[in-house]
């Protein structure tokens, strides 16, 4: 049965929880098999307009490889964390088509 403890001041029985309740490393799916959203967002962002590409099933690694990848293709700068990658500016078409290109079923 897992623990319920939330927070614990001996150090032994923390990092025995942590390594107890560890996850299994997430490993990439199928690109067939992952529908990506390809979306514009402007909310929180000062108006600045940020291409949104979510809903990916990889490990950090890759989600950040083909982040970079992204960025290079739209000549711009952008980030990759919780599952989806943001590019600056207005850039869903170049974005919808590599990630098709890659064989990733997109969504826009």
């Amino acid at each position: 049965m897992k623990s319920r403890l939330v927070w614990t001041s001996d150090p032994e029985e923390a990092k025995r929880l942590r390594e107890e309740g560890s996850l299994a490393p997430r490993v990439d799916a199928d690109p067939s098999k992952q529908i990506i959203r390809v979306v514009v967002d402007r909310k929180r962002r000062a108006g600045k307009s940020v291409t949104v590409a979510s809903g990916f099933q990889l490990n950090e690694a890759s989600l950040g490889e083909l982040a970079a990848a992204l960025k290079k293709k739209c000549g711009t700068g952008g980030t990759a964390k919780d599952a989806e990658i943001e590019i600056q500016g207005e850039h869903v078409d170049r974005v919808a088509t590599e990630l098709e290109r890659r064989g990733f079923r997109v969504r826009r």
